[in-house]
């Protein structure tokens, strides 16, 4: 069976390392933020026994077939209401969905305000990358004004979700945004995700090397990108979240909202939390 290098051998019992190598692209962030998310799963105090991953279609869900956790890898834009029911039937498990934000806010956006209005017991981490990545570069929700997809060949002229933003506004509990370079600050926020109790989101920001390929310039160009622009703020305000990368306005990353109000859990009598 083969071994992972070495700066990766304290999370090597939770991959399925005779799955490796994976389908991620050199350059792609995903990678970094599977051994974050895993590390903070072996922090974290909870058994891995009972964490849970659900996944949903294109890069970012192929999460669940590499943990060596519990996964489930279901229907496209359907990972939040799978994990839905997971939760409902065994509220003590840790259950996070992983997906990208086409998954998630686009073909699964529906299910998304809906089960943050509810305040499930839920994580969610949606790995931002800008476009569709393993369909083939289609506009997603969060494409920047003016970015070239295959569906917009003269650049898109369709502003993004905020996602901080329409997290918030949809009921979420815990919402914050990290990039991949950002890896400490990555890490703090899934543990405080898995002690969360409510429905919490992590934006995490990711560079694709498609999307580098349909703009014209290279992968380490969009990691210097987020180097130069990204902005860590103290308790930041989510309707000055926008990402807009055709002006010089900053990319803001920090943690917009911790509070705690009465889980669907709760309210249908399946849990007392404290």
């Amino acid at each position: 069976m083969p071994r992972l290098p070495p700066p990766y051998r304290d999370i090597e019992d939770l991959v399925r390392v005779e799955r490796l190598p994976t389908i991620w692209c050199p350059g792609c962030g995903i990678g970094i933020v599977f051994k974050v998310f895993l590390k903070a799963v072996k922090d974290s105090g909870i058994d891995p026994d009972k964490h849970v991953v659900v996944a949903g279609i294109g890069c970012a869900g192929r999460f669940s077939g590499y943990a060596r956790l519990d996964g489930y890898h279901v229907l496209h834009g359907r990972a939040i209401p799978f994990a839905t029911g997971i939760k409902l039937a065994k509220p003590e498990l840790e259950v996070t969905v992983v997906g990208g934000d086409g998954d998630i806010l686009g073909i699964g956006g529906n299910h998304f305000i809906h089960a943050a209005r509810r305040n499930i017991d839920l994580n969610v981490v949606i790995v931002n990358n800008m476009i569709y990545g393993m369909t083939g570069g289609q506009l997603a929700p969060t494409t920047p004004v003016g970015a070239k997809t295959t569906t917009t060949p003269y650049g898109n002229p369709e502003h993004p979700f905020n996602v901080p933003l329409l997290a918030t506004a949809s009921g979420a509990t815990y919402v914050a945004r990290w990039s991949v370079l950002h890896v400490e600050q990555l890490y703090r926020a899934f543990l405080e995700m898995f002690q969360h109790k409510g429905f919490a989101v992590i934006e995490v920001l990711s560079p694709c090397t498609l999307y580098a390929q349909r703009n014209g310039v290279s992968i380490l160009d969009l990691y210097e990108m987020l180097r130069k622009r990204c902005r860590v703020v103290e308790n930041p305000d989510p309707r000055e979240a926008e990402i807009d990368l055709s002006s010089e306005k900053p990319i803001i990353l920090g943690r917009f909202l911790r509070i705690r109000r009465p889980t669907l859990e709760e309210l249908m009598g399946l849990v007392k939390w404290g």
